[in-house]
């Protein structure tokens, strides 16, 4: 359940099952032992994971399961409550702790095969983690009580993981933490993502390399060189500005203000003129006044972003923000969240009407409906827009070719191949 952090956690462990010979199933219907790892990041995917927790309790009173087995994130922070409320399953480990679920299943936890994993993305593309947790004091964030404080992976063990997944056919990395910019401080004494970025460069079979949760405050200047100099480097930024109010900035604890955060943006994009940036926002905050959200639209008008999020504040106990309360209404923060996605939406029409009779590369991600479906480099799997690629057979789902733009929706261009498919 929950993020692509999450999702490489159950790749790991189930590369730790699978060296200890246990038999995974496709599907939950052959299974005799389940696990759910959970997310426990807001309300509503707190309430997805007890749903799928709840509906394997029903198939274990059915004599369909014999074991259930919960870890993750909503496992972390709300273990003796879970264990209280449903004491159908058989045991609770939090997110750290996939050594234990190993043991717990009956197997040898293997440290010397650590990178090990089962890829659940398609083959040509993986998410690489490079550290855990997170220092920020962000008040609306439980992620800290959940996963403790940041943890940089050595770049040794990165770049063998990276190695190692290139070696399984992967061409794309998309390189992934609670706060990649924070990358190597704890290590190393300084913030060292520009050159773990360098490094991953080198190795040889990798394509393209995404970088994504870049926190903004205290932002590595030295990493926008290095992504501009190296055509394997996505010119793609994710960096999550949250709001963009003084105000409700400072009660957030973003440590970035309104001028700064806008000095940054423009920094970026001056550095790297062809750069998609991808950011998201909260709207509903508990001190978000409707002038605050004016300037937050405001603001979204005129930076145009290439890929906007936004989420509705979510009060969760635990959090520097919860004592301010939850005085927004759930329609007003759904209706301010609604005028923001109009609003990118008629940007995102506007760009991508501007693209028609451009050429581009893009990579294959799957064939649907007599179709292929693919991205370009200023998109990210399974959260930004695709292109539809209509051409002959021929065409190999992870293989890379230049398109010429024929067609624009909102978030989706159609494209025919303009090329002879590139070779990597």
């Amino acid at each position: 359940m929950g993020c692509s952090k999450n999702l490489v956690d159950s790749e790991s462990l189930l590369g730790q099952l699978k060296l200890n010979k246990a038999i995974l199933t496709s599907t939950i219907d052959a299974a005799d032992t389940v696990v759910i790892n959970t997310c426990g990041f807001i309300e509503a995917a707190k309430q997805e994971s007890v749903d799928a927790i709840l509906e394997a309790v029903e198939r274990k009173k059915r004599g369909e399961l014999k074991k259930i087995v919960v870890m993750g994130c909503l496992s972390d922070r709300y273990k003796k409550e879970l264990m209280q409320e449903i004491p159908e399953v058989d045991v609770f480990f939090g997110s750290n702790h996939i050594g234990e679920v190993v043991q717990e299943l009956g197997g040898d936890f293997k440290k010397e095969l650590l990178g090990e994993r089962v890829i659940s993305t398609p083959g040509h593309y993986a998410f690489l983690k490079i550290s855990e947790g997170c220092d920020n004091p962000c008040s609306f964030c439980a992620i800290p009580i959940m996963r403790g404080k940041h943890r940089s992976k050595p770049v040794d063990e990165i770049i063998a993981e990276a190695r190692l997944l290139v070696s399984h056919g992967v061409k794309e990395l998309i390189l992934i933490a609670q706060d990649s910019t924070y990358y190597g401080l704890d290590l190393y004494g300084e913030r060292r993502l520009a050159k773990l970025l360098a490094d991953l460069v080198g190795i040889q079979g990798i394509a393209w390399i995404r970088l994504m949760y870049a926190f903004p405050s205290k932002f590595p200047l030295d990493v926008l060189d290095v992504i501009r100099e190296n055509p394997k480097i996505c010119k793609y930024l994710d960096i999550p500005v949250q709001h963009i109010s003084d105000t409700v900035l400072k009660s957030m604890r973003r440590g970035i203000s309104h001028r700064s955060t806008r000095q940054l943006l423009e920094t970026i994009q001056d550095t790297i003129p062809d750069i998609a940036l991808r950011t998201t926002l909260i709207v509903g905050y508990p001190n978000e006044t409707e002038k605050d959200f004016q300037l937050l639209y405001d603001f979204v008008a005129e930076m145009k972003f290439h890929r906007l999020g936004v989420f509705t504040y979510s009060h969760e106990d635990g959090t520097f923000a919860f004592p301010l309360g939850d005085p927004i209404p759930l329609k007003v923060k759904e209706e301010r969240k609604d005028v923001l996605m109009n609003l990118q939406k008629n940007i995102s029409a506007e760009r991508n009407e501007a693209a028609v009779g451009s050429h581009v590369k893009v990579i294959i991600d799957r064939a649907e409906d007599g179709v292929f479906v693919g991205r370009t480099e200023w998109d990210a799997p399974e959260i930004d827009q695709e292109v539809t690629v209509r051409a002959a057979n021929g065409i190999q789902i992870g293989g890379f070719y230049d398109v010429e733009i024929v067609g624009a929706s909102e978030y989706d261009l159609d494209a025919c191949l303009s090329s002879e498919p590139r070779t990597l």
